[in-house]
């Protein structure tokens, strides 16, 4: 219940309703959400990229707003994205952009923050990560992590916040991409035999019992379930697979592409099809206050193929439809282009794509205005984008969580799902 319908209960009191009868009837009155996405890759450009650069041209606006990269027509009539996005503008019939998206935070920690919780920062509570709340609400699978990040946590913000440190995410320790890649902590030893690891996990599940009953904290169970995470991980052939880049055929790396980008998004597609709820990458560096057009000639295109690459990958395999795709970034940049031919920072607009999950296919939600400096049409918060995430994750965003001081903080404050997104 939300804090109206708790104040309430008092008055259903009064009427001869026990607290009982008002749960059963709040369950009755809402049923479970059914989720049309399965698990939700987050690809994340940090920096700030530019939305005039990339899903938003504007080729018609004077030299100084659309800058010197160009454009180029999609499989989408009237849609244009940037010319370094050319296999992706061939698969845009697969994705909604939303170019309306706002937010009021200019600074890179704050807008991150934003998109990484769907909160706006607050000095008094320090909130989860959608990729804890999706592991404390869904759970894990098949033994692996419920939440992974790829190479590692990103950033203080992709954290569990004031939920317990058993919902943070797995880091593999090491980039895909590279020749030596090995996920840390994976493999058993050598030296230790299966009959010696299950009577140390036996032992070790003794000594914990004795110390459980010394102190109970956070720690303690958090401990607890990293353990049995672990164990799990060790000892299942299929968990440790799903991390093992080797077994794919060299004509999918090469469609991915054999770089960053690539081998990190063909690692996200293998964990979710193995059962990892949500999987957080990300690429590149976007911060481009100086020579904007040669940046995104050096990085874009690698993202552009490993992006298209995962979108007609996951739909060769039947996986799109319960997969969920975002590509976000902390902001978008300044309409006009600076006198060191770069962009500055700036919330007030910028463009968030995503695909499949139960997001419609082929769609432009909202519009900037002509210089890209204000949303035109359907100004998308961001609470009201994450509580759709949710929604297609099958979370209820009104719900609330304690947090410490026994304070229910709801998952998306004043978050409300946009159905014109949705299929």
């Amino acid at each position: 219940m939300n804090r109206r319908e708790f104040l309430y209960s008092g008055l259903a009191g009064g009427i001869g309703l026990t607290m009982g009868d008002l749960f059963r009837l709040k369950a009755e009155e809402s049923p479970g959400i059914n989720a049309t996405a399965e698990s939700l890759i987050h690809i994340f450009l940090p920096g700030g990229i530019a939305h005039q650069e990339t899903w938003d041209p504007k080729p018609l606006s004077p030299i100084e707003y659309r800058g010197t990269v160009g454009s180029i027509s999609t499989a989408l009539p009237g849609v244009y994205f940037s010319q370094h996005l050319q296999k992706t503008a061939k698969i845009a019939d697969k994705l909604t952009i939303c170019r309306s998206v706002t937010h009021g935070e200019a600074a890179h920690e704050r807008g991150t923050h934003n998109m990484f919780t769907g909160y706006k920062p607050s000095p008094a509570v320090k909130y989860p990560s959608i990729g804890s709340i999706v592991s404390h609400e869904l759970g894990s699978r098949n033994n692996l992590p419920a939440y992974v990040c790829i190479p590692n946590s990103p950033n203080e913000f992709a954290g569990t916040g004031y939920l317990s440190s058993a919902y943070g995410p797995f880091g593999l320790g090491s980039d895909p991409a590279s020749p030596s890649f090995e996920v840390r902590d994976l493999n058993m030893s050598n030296t230790i035999t299966p009959a010696v690891f299950d009577r140390r996990k036996s032992l070790l599940s003794v000594v914990d019992s004795h110390f459980k009953t010394l102190e109970q904290s956070d720690a303690v169970a958090a401990m607890d379930k990293f353990q049995q995470q672990a164990y799990g991980l060790v000892s299942s052939q299929q968990a440790r697979e799903a991390f093992e880049l080797s077994k794919e055929p060299e004509e999918i790396k090469e469609m991915y592409g054999k770089n960053e980008a690539g081998q990190r998004f063909l690692m996200a597609r293998r964990l979710v099809e193995r059962g990892v709820r949500l999987v957080s990458v990300v690429f590149g560096g976007w911060d481009m206050h100086q020579g904007i057009a040669d940046g995104m000639g050096r990085q874009l295109p690698q993202f552009d193929q490993a992006f298209a690459g995962l979108i007609t990958d996951l739909e060769q395999r039947g996986m799109l439809d319960k997969t969920l795709v975002m590509v976000s970034s902390e902001f978008g940049r300044t309409p006009k282009i600076n006198k060191d031919a770069g962009r500055d920072h700036w919330p007030r607009v910028f463009s968030v794509a995503f695909a499949g999950g139960g997001f419609k296919k082929g769609f432009v939600y909202g519009s900037s205005d002509a210089t890209a400096s204000e949303p035109e049409n359907d100004p998308l918060t961001i609470e009201n984008m994450t509580a759709t995430v949710y929604r297609c994750m099958g979370i209820n965003s009104e719900k609330s969580l304690m947090a410490p001081g026994n304070r229910p903080i709801g998952i998306v404050y004043n978050g409300q799902v946009v159905s014109d997104l949705l299929v």
